[in-house]
């Protein structure tokens, strides 16, 4: 049957933990272990189905009830329904017999794709003093490198709530030189104050950390194009090759603006809030740019996945924010992290499976429905 009719759409939130609990980062509270996740599965007449990430509301279910595939979503023209955007693309590999990442273009059955560990967050804001504070990170930097990451994202402005100014950002500058320490020379160390820095305090930790060689300054500050034009011509004097990154937070459509300009380097809207489809449109434009795509996926265990798959489809594709989560129900055993990358499995869709009772069990409990 080439184009079957949706006759059932389920629904439920998958419970999941991290394997330790997430501090502060520099404007919210605790992240904590826990994390929820909603997730809809898609079955057609013809016996395909696929799951996937989605906020689809049981209203908005029924109406795709009794629509066709190539109604729904197509190779060419992406998801027409963006609501249930990720289920379809699993549905397309599932009947395809392909991987997302080969439908995206995608050759090599041996994919993989760089990956770095998002999880150095405030951990240390119970200790006074300075040196304890950077030997916890670093320990966890470790863990990290264990799990088999070779990049790492540190969280930094302290000063911005949680600590006095400048004891927050000396603070900072010491756990930036401990994880350097601690993981070695040439891997990349990113660093997020999720605009919790304005330039200055940006100047002065880039200048104290020059030979730690940072990779990338997230969310240094708020969106504001002539303060980045300004810190680009400071980081070009100073010889600091650290990039802009930016795009998690306000998402401000003037950075693609920006990125064309050069102003940005690396552009990091949510891959689940600005979609699967969006991202392949614009992230083909960074390329066209020479700017760099690294959709942000922190607190989501199904974006880091779905985000190595979309990765195939980029020329200029950094780096999966990788936030160890394991949900209860989705069986994810078929990806692996070495050496600094995630190993993608050559399975049909996005390579995962659900557990059939949990999911039956989600479902029909609170926050779930099935239709059809």
């Amino acid at each position: 049957m080439e184009n079957p009719r949706l006759t059932r759409v389920e629904a439920g939130i998958l419970s999941g933990k991290r394997p330790r609990s997430a501090g502060c980062n520099a404007r919210l509270w605790v992240h904590g272990l826990d994390v929820r996740e909603r997730f809809a599965r898609l079955h057609f007449e013809d016996g395909s189905s696929g799951f996937g990430f989605s906020r689809v509301s049981k209203e908005q279910a029924e109406e795709l009830i009794g629509k066709n595939i190539q109604t729904l979503i197509s190779l060419e023209s992406g998801a027409a329904e963006k609501i249930v955007e990720f289920p379809l693309w699993d549905v397309l590999g599932h009947r395809a017999g392909k991987p997302v990442y080969q439908l995206l273009g995608g050759k090599d059955e041996n994919f993989s794709v760089p990956c770095y560990d998002t999880s150095l967050y405030f951990d240390d804001l119970h200790l006074d003093d300075e040196k304890a504070a950077a030997d916890l990170i670093a320990e966890e930097a470790r863990v990290g490198y264990e799990r088999g990451h070779r990049a790492f994202k540190i969280k930094v402005g302290r000063g911005a709530m949680h600590m006095p100014l400048v004891e927050g950002t000396q603070r900072d500058i010491a756990v930036i030189r401990a994880v350097r320490e601690a993981v070695g020379a040439g891997l990349p160390i990113m660093i997020d104050a999720n605009n919790g820095y304005n330039v200055n305090l940006a100047k002065w930790v880039l200048t104290d950390t020059a030979d730690c060689e940072i990779h990338w300054l997230e969310e240094a500050f708020h969106e504001d194009r002539t303060l980045y034009e300004h810190f680009h011509k400071w980081m070009d004097e100073q010889g600091l090759k650290t990039l802009i990154a930016d795009g998690e937070g306000q998402a401000s459509p003037d950075l693609m603006k920006w990125a064309e300009m050069g102003v940005i380097n690396v552009v990091q809207y949510d891959l689940r809030d600005y979609g699967f489809d969006n991202w392949l449109k614009i992230g083909r434009q960074l390329d066209g740019w020479d700017a760099q795509s690294a959709p942000h996926n922190y607190g989501s265990a199904y974006g880091a996945y779905a985000s190595a798959h979309i990765a195939a489809a980029f020329k200029n594709f950094a780096m999966v924010e990788w936030d160890q989560i394991d949900l209860g129900g989705l069986d994810t055993s078929g990806y692996s992290i070495k050496e600094g990358r995630v190993h993608v499995p050559d399975a049909p869709g996005f390579g995962l499976r659900l557990d059939e009772g949990v999911f039956a069990a989600v479902a029909k409990g609170e926050g779930g429905f099935v239709v059809g």
